[in-house]
């Protein structure tokens, strides 16, 4: 592998994060913004140290990727699994609890509103969650299922089955309904 690419991939990462996450904070990618973001905001120190992890990955470096992990969880109260994939400006409104396990792929500009368990037991599979996806605060996405783009899941709905994109899915087990708002959405 190239380092030289290497770096520039994971500094382009980081930058399109503190831009897409000041967008979603803060409505505006201006450099105070995005100077807050990256200062203050502990969703961008999440998804500054997964980068970095996922680059210890890419160097064949487990130790630090593994130590990174441990650290991630200790401080920010946020457990990723090693071979989770974030998309783009993924915002953790609040990271407190959330759990993203084994091999589960998150697409951009997915927010997370804590407390949040997305997969299961290894031999279950994992989730797919596509872009501008929101989970409510206590939800829980479990097995191998699909989430689709600009889908929102409700506060502690239990998700069991794939979502069509421009969905809500709401209670336990979640009931899937389609977004009456889609039309009006700026994302």
């Amino acid at each position: 592998m190239n380092i030289m690419k290497s770096k520039r991939s994971m500094l382009g990462a980081l930058v399109s994060d503190a831009l897409e996450l000041a967008k979603a904070a803060n409505g505006d990618t201006g450099a105070k913004s995005i100077a807050k973001m990256v200062l203050t905001s502990d969703s961008y120190r999440i998804t500054a140290l997964n980068r970095a992890r996922e680059a210890a990955l890419d160097y064949h470096i487990p130790l630090v990727n593994h130590v990174l992990r441990v650290a991630q969880t200790a401080v920010m109260g946020i457990e990723i699994g090693k071979d989770v994939t974030l998309g783009k400006g993924v915002y953790f409104v609040h990271s407190l609890g959330i759990v993203i396990g084994g091999d589960a792929r998150i697409g951009d500009r997915v927010r997370f509103y804590g407390n949040n368990t997305v997969g299961t037991a290894k031999d279950n599979g994992y989730p797919t969650i596509e872009d501008d996806v929101w989970i409510g605060a206590g939800a829980r996405i479990l097995g191998p299922v699909r989430i689709g783009a600009r889908s929102r899941i409700g506060a502690n709905a239990v998700v069991l089955q794939d979502v069509p994109p421009d969905s809500v899915a709401v209670g336990i087990p979640a009931r899937v309904f389609p977004r009456k708002d889609t039309d009006d959405v700026v994302l």
